[in-house]
C-alpha cells in the first residue's frame, strides 16, 4: 500500500468506529484525539480492526506511534507494504 493507502485506510477504520465524525478534514499531523471525539475504547478499536483488516499486530508500547495519521502510515507503512487496501464500503 502507498502512503496515501494507508492513510485512507485508518480513515476507512475511524469512520467504521466513529461513523458521526467528520473524518474528511484531518490533517496528517495533528493528534486525532485532537481533531475528533475518540475515547480509549475507540482507539483500541482502531487497533484491532487494523489486527482484523490486515493481520497487523501492534504492540501497546507502539500506540503512541499510531497519534496522528502520518504517524500511522510511517509506523503501518513496512507492515503493509505488500498488503491492498481494505474498505468498508
Amino acid at each position: 500500500m502507498t502512503h496515501e493507502e494507508i492513510v485512507q485506510a485508518v480513515k476507512d477504520i475511524i469512520h467504521t468506529i466513529a461513523p458521526d465524525e467528520e473524518i474528511g478534514g484531518l490533517n496528517l499531523t495533528d493528534p486525532l484525539r485532537d481533531q475528533i471525539e475518540l475515547d480509549s475504547m475507540d482507539f483500541l478499536d482502531i487497533v484491532m480492526e487494523l489486527r482484523k483488516r490486515y493481520g497487523v499486530q501492534v504492540p501497546e508500547d507502539d500506540y503512541k506511534e499510531l497519534a496522528t495519521l502520518q504517524g500511522c502510515a510511517d509506523y503501518l507503512a513496512p507492515h503493509l507494504a505488500d498488503h491492498e487496501l481494505v474498505t468498508n464500503a
